[in-house]
């Protein structure tokens, strides 16, 4: 299973960070929630809930009617997630009227032209097609079309993975302040630990297909929980020892063929024998600290 038995709480304005290797389950548990699993993967159990509503009993047409409206998604790549043959403004548009909104030609030019400046781009943006616009500015676009319809949460997936650092800074700040607009939540999924730093509350961190580790972000950062995370935090590049560079030695397992007991403990310097047999539970060690480990 990609994601299995993953739990958590979002409150309302909050900034939850995912984060994780590749292939840990973290596009998967986003896409899981907004009900985007395509064949032949599917869910097989599980409840996502949001104001009273739990989303897994909603049949396909609501669950659209949702998304977008109530909970929208950020993809990671921009480029591929924009229509190449259509102009920016006939992108936002499809998305307001699909949802009955600003049936009028004039509403819906004021509505594009509101929420281009609302993410930092110029109105003539909006008769742009996608190959005009620069990396940042294709990802400002679709930041645009997911806050369309004033959702309650925003999902960003991995949003700035392939732009510049520079890039990367500029989006994310276009994204912190819309959200506040907004007052929506946002759950940012990633690897990149600098990032998820200087973004979010709070931080979950995934390992094949598990949340093992969840804790407000400061305290990660300070007095991580788990092995795993203490040394994802490890690998950051450090102003203390430049040009020296800290891996986790071995590779993700197959989540097809997870080992038993803790899953990480073939890469665990400090795994003991009730490792490798009894898999470690998710539980709360401090005061809003939780993590899954034996050793705590």
């Amino acid at each position: 299973m990609a994601a299995d038995s993953v739990s958590f709480g979002l409150r309302a304005g909050e900034r939850l960070g995912v984060v994780g290797e590749s292939g840990s389950g973290k596009s998967t548990l986003a896409l899981a929630i907004l009900r985007m699993i395509k064949p032949p993967g599917r869910i097989d159990a599980g409840e996502i809930w949001l104001d009273g509503v739990n989303l897994m009993t909603l049949s396909d047409e609501a669950m659209r009617r949702v998304r977008l409206a109530r909970i929208a998604l950020i993809p990671q790549g921009s480029m591929n997630s924009l229509n190449p043959v259509m102009r920016i403004k006939d992108q936002i548009s499809d998305a307001l009227r699909d949802h009955g909104l600003a049936p009028s030609r004039r509403q819906v030019e004021e509505r594009v032209r509101d929420l281009l400046e609302s993410v930092g781009l110029r109105p003539e943006v909006a008769d742009m097609f996608p190959h005009e616009l620069s990396g940042g500015m294709k990802q400002r676009a679709c930041i645009a079309i997911a806050i369309s319809l004033r959702p309650r949460v925003i999902i960003a997936d991995e949003p700035t993975s392939a732009l510049d650092v520079v890039v990367q800074k500029q989006v994310m700040e276009t994204l912190a302040r819309v959200q506040e607009d907004l007052g929506a939540s946002v759950i940012l999924v990633g690897h990149d630990m600098g990032l998820m730093a200087q973004f979010v509350d709070r931080l979950g961190v995934m390992y094949a297909g598990r949340l093992i580790e969840v804790s407000p972000v400061r305290d990660i950062f300070t007095q991580p929980l788990h092995p795993y995370t203490e040394m994802l935090i490890a690998s950051l590049p450090s102003l203390e020892q430049k040009g020296t560079f800290r891996g986790i030695p071995g590779l993700i397992p197959l989540l097809r063929d997870l080992p038993p007991g803790c899953a990480f403990h073939p890469r665990c310097p400090h795994a003991v024998d009730r490792c490798r047999v009894e898999e470690p539970r998710l539980r709360e060690i401090r005061p809003a600290g939780w993590a899954a480990c034996h050793l705590r």
